[in-house]
């Protein structure tokens, strides 16, 4: 995309036919008895470098293809400053114009406005710009655009305010447009699903063809398809004669397994695709209430487990498929294979090792296998979250020996826990003082980032090796944080609250991209476990039930199919004045183009309240763009800033269905219609600084014989007709002097007989380039020539000139209309003849018609 000052570099002055096919060349600037009049110098060594080495964007041109282009049509618009000025100026935009800068700016303004007045004419704009900006061969045609750009009134003349406001239009746009690429929603509401008697789900995990497990607190787990449809169910503590509570669960995908954790102060592994008891580990001396586990390599893995005591214990299994078919294979207690711990780690395939940590309970352990670290975290602040080694440091191990005491008696050698654990030496782990402590954590190592969440509603992003204060802290929870993920790929945090709010969060812009409000998402009840599955691009929650939030993912388009917008084009329309095409989707994003070459220049969004845009039009002058929306406002913009000049509306809200900008008798009027079947007329007074515009007072005629149903376009007659036409098919001719009506009638067909396939929202003939502008709900705006043929895609990688054919990237039909069925040999619709080519060509003179066929 230009960047804001794209207007204010240049090297060759822009040269472009009137509408009577005239040349017109931009004035040199120059300070009143100070400069002379500057010259254009031809272009730099160093701008033609930069030019050779830009990068082939999605709105760029190679050198050599403007080369070519430039020899054919050497005045045409497809000039060089359409390139040259776009990575030199880009840089100054990303970078930003500095203080001093704006310093210079604003002091220049002030001592060229001798009369006091606040303004200054064109000729001492560009004066000041280039002296500021140390840039004296700025194009004077591009000053000119971007006065003009400013200017938007038409007065001749701008303030200071008027041209910071200018630019700080222009980067909170630039910086709107790169939020916007970024955001992510999820599909809501989300998918729900009931757990059963209102029993807790301690946790829930996927695999990697995304089957979702969840285990409830009295030992059901439950197999589901990625949307939550049941697969089966199994009780797992029927075997036992007395009942169990789950504390936590882990898959063991390497080896089939399911693990989990029991109020009994056991570990018990089952075959995770019959769900039947394999073996289990007793006697752990404590409640494990949080469990992990990773796979290491070569047959190694290791699992850990936090207790209430605030200790971390690691088991370590090397030949770990060996391992647990040994314990698979041992005496059986309550039908379960059983060993006990202290019986377990005699095995030199097995490590023990027991760390002291918190003081609190243990809230998350994970194991990091890029770290090669544990992470665990509790609920108390001196210790919140610890980020330590898995084994003593090998300057510590004495430790080791601390940790497991080892004794001879004759020659068994037996090992003896100390269930006395230690603590890690200072230098083997990291310590995270949090208020009111971590709930949840997580942990990546592409971003190198630490996240924390917990009972203070706050988010807090950290350098995993500094423990002194986070990098970031983000606000946005009502309630505790109870689980939170980051999704490395698409460097975003995932964040849920107790009281089921779901956020997105982006990691580099630091700032939240989504939220799920319980109330759209009909998530209900206490969250007690969610889980991320990148598989599936979904975020599964459990509370009062189950429920699944997929990433709301854009459709994949045809790869031969070029788009202008990211959703439907609701219309479209050209500024003479700029020689721009401004197009308006569906979601209210609003694109300005270069008619000349398709290429983007600028984008904003034109309604904070994501109000659809369902007409649009330009005043007289074609500096200033008129929306109607939704919610029944208006809205007076300046697109080349995005700056909301002005909102118009009445007491209720209708929908807006068309409206246009007309001139009666010397006055200025924007006219607009739609669902409340009245002609709502607004006076246009560019001055005006309030905001808010009330309409005038409707028609006699409007209200008394008006229209009965909702009217759908408006078009003026001049000098002073003006005509409507409704749902039912009625139109009415008014005269706009008096207000009264002048005739009506009945069209040819109702709107509900009206085929409305082929899904064409907006169409405007050039008549003086012989081209004829259309958009589509399929998300383009396309310009065609006046003999059917295709010009191009506006957003398309490859520019065009209007007056070259051979830059038309597609001289027959775009591809998707191609292979559409319409476009069949024998379809009936290939059979009428258009009469398009016609119709321009009628509103051109014999001397244009003339002009055009010499190029």
């Amino acid at each position: 995309m230009i960047s804001i000052l794209s207007e204010l570099g240049g090297t060759e002055q822009k040269i472009r036919k009137t509408s009577r096919g005239r040349p017109e060349k931009a004035k040199a600037f120059s300070a009143p008895q100070l400069l002379g009049a500057c010259e254009d110098n031809k272009e730099p060594d160093w701008l033609e470098r930069k030019m050779l080495k830009q990068n082939n964007g999605r709105h760029s041109v190679t050198h050599g293809v403007e080369a070519h282009i430039r020899r054919q049509l050497p005045h045409c618009a497809f000039s060089a400053h359409s390139f040259e000025h776009s990575n030199f100026m880009n840089c100054l935009v990303n970078e930003k114009i500095s203080l001093d800068d704006l310093k210079k700016l604003k002091s220049a303004f002030e001592e060229s406005d001798v009369s006091g007045t606040g303004y200054m004419d064109v000729n001492n704009f560009g004066y000041i710009l280039k002296k500021c900006l140390k840039e004296p061969d700025m194009g004077n045609a591009q000053i000119h655009s971007l006065f003009k750009k400013i200017n938007y009134s038409d007065q001749g003349r701008i303030s200071w305010v008027e041209f910071s406001t200018y630019l700080l239009q222009q980067y909170k746009a630039k910086e709107e447009t790169v939020r916007r690429s970024k955001q992510v929603a999820f599909n809501l509401p989300a998918t729900v699903r009931d757990c059963g008697h209102g029993v807790t789900i301690v946790n829930i995990h996927s695999t990697h063809d995304g089957t979702v497990l969840t285990v409830r607190e009295d030992g059901l787990v439950c197999q589901w398809s990625p949307e939550l449809k049941p697969q089966r169910t199994k009780h797992m503590f029927k075997v036992h004669r007395r009942s169990k509570w789950v504390t936590d669960f882990a898959l063991m995908p390497e080896y089939n397994k399911l693990m989990i954790g029991t109020g009994d102060g056991e570990i018990q592994f089952y075959e995770l695709s019959s769900l039947e008891p394999y073996c289990q580990i007793s006697g752990l001396g404590t409640i494990p209430l949080t469990l992990d586990y990773s796979y290491t390599g070569s047959d190694k893995c290791c699992f850990l487990y936090g207790d209430m005591e605030g200790c971390v214990t690691i088991i370590l299994l090397s030949t770990a498929e060996d391992t647990l078919r040994l314990w698979n294979r041992l005496p059986k207690a309550e039908n379960v294979p059983n060993i006990a711990i202290k019986n377990a780690v005699l095995s030199q395939k097995v490590t023990f090792v027991r760390w002291k940590v918190h003081h609190d309970w243990v809230t998350q352990v994970k194991y990091f296998h890029s770290f090669q670290a544990v992470a665990s975290s509790s609920n108390e602040e001196s210790s919140s979250l610890v980020v330590g080694c898995v084994l003593p440091s090998t300057h510590s191990a004495q430790q080791l020996k601390e940790i497991r005491e080892v004794g001879y008696e004759g020659k068994n050698r037996k090992i003896q826990l100390s269930w006395i654990p230690q603590a890690r030496a200072s230098g083997d782990q990291t310590v995270f003082s949090v208020c009111k402590g971590v709930k949840a954590f997580d942990l990546c190592q592409k971003h190198s980032l630490l996240v924390t969440g917990g009972m203070d509603r706050l988010l807090r992003l950290w350098n995993p090796r500094f423990s002194e204060k986070p990098t970031a802290i983000l606000k946005g929870h009502s309630s505790p944080i109870i689980s939170l993920c980051i999704s490395s790929e698409d460097s975003q945090i995932f964040s849920v609250s107790t009281d089921s709010a779901v956020k997105i969060w982006h990691i580099q812009d630091q700032c939240c991209l989504f939220t799920a409000d319980p109330i759209v998402s009909r998530i209900q009840g206490d969250v007690s476990a969610c889980s991320y599955s990148p598989a599936m691009r979904s975020l599964y929650v459990a509370a009062d039930c189950i429920a699944v939030l997929p990433l709301m993912l854009r459709s994949k388009r045809h790869s031969r199919i070029t788009v202008s917008h990211d959703d439907a084009v609701m219309c479209c329309g050209y500024s003479e004045e700029f020689r721009q095409v401004v197009s308006c989707s569906e979601e209210s994003v609003v694109k300005v183009w270069d008619f000349d070459t398709g290429r983007q220049v600028f984008e904003f969004t034109a309604t904070p309240d994501l109000t659809t845009i369902t007409c649009m039009t330009f005043d007289l002058k074609g500096r200033r763009l008129i929306t109607g929306g939704t919610n029944g406002c208006l809205k007076v913009w300046n697109f080349n800033s995005g700056q909301c000049l002005k909102t118009l509306k009445k007491g209720k809200c209708h929908l807006v269905c068309d409206c246009i900008f007309l001139e009666v008798q010397g006055l200025s009027y924007v006219v607009a219609v739609g669902g409340d079947r009245r002609i709502d007329i607004y006076l246009d007074v560019p001055e005006d600084l309030y905001h808010v515009q009330r309409p005038q007072p409707s028609w006699k005629d409007d209200l008394n014989n008006g229209h009965k149903e909702d009217i759908l376009s408006v078009v003026q007659c001049p000098p002073s007709l003006l005509a409507t036409g409704s749902y039912n098919g009625e139109i009415i001719v008014w005269n706009v002097a008096s207000g009264s009506i002048n005739c009506r009638f009945v069209g040819p067909l109702a709107a509900e007989e009206q085929n409305a396939e082929g899904s064409i929202t907006s169409l405007q003939i050039v008549t003086g380039d012989q081209v004829v502008l259309t958009s589509s709900t399929d998300c383009t705006v396309r310009l065609w020539s006046a003999q059917g043929e295709f010009i191009g895609t506006f957003g398309q990688p490859e520019m065009w000139s209007v007056q070259i054919p051979s830059s038309w990237t597609h001289p027959g039909v775009p591809y998707e209309v191609l292979i559409d069925p319409l476009s069949m040999p024998h379809h009936d619709i290939l059979k009428r003849k258009s009469h398009l080519s016609i119709a321009i060509s009628s509103d051109v003179t014999e001397t244009d018609r003339g002009e055009l066929k010499t190029l």
